[in-house]
């Protein structure tokens, strides 16, 4: 049986769709802040998360950036506005689908069971999703162990988590600002240009591992970012 976790300060939202999705077979656990959803998710993890995004102590940006950077768990973020860039802005940071409030419950029930499939099918056919395989690097999300062509590379946790997150989204741009939000969050307060320093010392510290020419990239593109590549594209 799989387990929802419903995340909304309101009381009967949270009464609501615990009731429906009990009804179609789930286990559900409700929490009624950020922290509290933190909390929650980190002694039971759920197999799924119904994410509301303004809550009180944590908002639902910040709690989804938490989670996924810890998981790849689905989560279905709820939001009171029907405005293009937070649904997109929500989708950018990590969350599986959205939904409108007021919405019906049979909608959301229904958006969670196709979400929990999509993701079965998906996990049954891919490699593990804690382990990612780029040419000669390796990363192993629940080790957090790096090796290029086998031996160990030592990183300190921001350096790790910048690789990370690149080897798990190959092949997009990200500016800046995209991967402060993502690996320093949104109250970061220091320059923008800490990304170079960072992939500069990532470069530096992956291709020392090998005398051959490297067959991934962390890839500068001028005026926009920076984008991963495999060896498709070196």
């Amino acid at each position: 049986m799989k387990t929802v976790l419903v995340v909304d300060d309101d009381l009967n939202i949270c009464r609501i769709t615990k009731l429906y999705l009990e009804k179609s077979g789930y286990t559900v656990v409700t929490a009624n802040d950020g922290e509290q959803a933190l909390t929650q998710f980190k002694e039971l993890q759920p197999d799924f998360i119904v994410l509301d995004i303004m809550l009180p102590k944590r908002d639902g940006w910040s709690v989804c950036q938490k989670i996924r950077a810890m998981s790849d768990v689905p989560i279905l973020m709820l939001t009171a506005r029907a405005h293009v860039d937070e649904r997109i802005e929500g989708l950018q940071m990590g969350a599986d689908d959205y939904l409108v409030k007021p919405f019906d419950p049979n909608e959301l029930v229904a958006r969670v069971t196709t979400i929990l499939r999509r993701t079965l099918i998906r996990t049954e056919s891919a490699v593990p999703s804690n382990l990612y395989e780029v040419g000669s690097l390796r990363v192993d999300a629940l080790s957090h162990d790096v090796t290029v062509e086998g031996q160990l590379v030592a990183l300190p946790k921001k350096e790790y988590e910048l690789l990370l997150f690149f080897v798990r989204n190959p092949n997009q741009v990200f500016t800046r600002e995209d991967l402060i939000a993502k690996i320093w969050g949104w109250d970061f307060e220091g320059e923008d240009r800490v990304v170079d320093l960072y992939i500069k010392r990532l470069r530096q510290k992956l291709s020392a591992h090998t005398e051959r020419k490297v067959d991934w990239n962390i890839r500068t593109v001028w005026g926009i970012g920076y984008k991963f590549e495999g060896p498709e594209s070196c």
